[in-house]
């Protein structure tokens, strides 16, 4: 696995690179070919943040964490991508072809419920007028919602916003 490692408002250390180095190899083992992990670590105030992105044959894995210490944040993400390709693991199987990724020989230490079916508890149909985009986030914030799907009246394509942990918001366009 070919691992990307950047910092943001840090500098990367040896030591830090090498820790990042060993727990992603952890992953190497559900993975074929040369598939890219691209991990970002990152201070905000007090906060050591991880995230690890994780993009092949169409899917993407991604996790983040935050804790205090930068090496505990990168044990959580490495455990919480670990935790999703047990818990999707039927689903990643069937969707991907063969080659792309293996549970042969893999144990698991505990136990996570698979997941075998997604239900849709709720289903909910609205009208979507044409706003921008500091009006759909205005509108998610009188709903109280953390995401919000809109009509982008600037670029005429469906569009999401939505609340990140840091108290930012994203964009999520589509790209075709």
């Amino acid at each position: 696995m070919k691992i990307i490692i950047t910092g943001k408002n840090i500098d990367v250390t040896e030591g830090l690179k090498e820790r990042v180095t060993k727990k992603i190899n952890k992953l190497d083992k559900f993975f074929t070919g040369e598939t890219e992990a691209h991990v970002t670590l990152s201070v905000q105030k007090s906060r050591q943040i991880v995230e690890v992105t994780i993009p092949f044959n169409g899917i993407v894995l991604r996790a983040e964490e935050s804790n205090e210490d930068m090496y505990s944040s990168i044990d959580k993400t490495i455990d919480l991508l670990e935790r999703q390709i047990r818990k999707n693991r039927t689903r990643l199987e069937r969707r991907l072809h063969e080659n792309d990724f293996r549970f042969d020989n893999v144990k698991f230490t505990d136990e996570v419920p698979e997941e075998k079916e997604f239900r849709i508890v709720r289903s909910k149909r609205f009208a979507v007028k044409p706003m921008d985009v500091e009006e759909a986030v205005l509108q998610m914030n009188l709903l109280g919602h953390e995401f919000f799907m809109f009509y982008n009246a600037d670029t005429r394509q469906v569009n999401v916003v939505y609340k990140r942990k840091d108290g930012n918001y994203g964009l999520i366009e589509p790209e075709f």
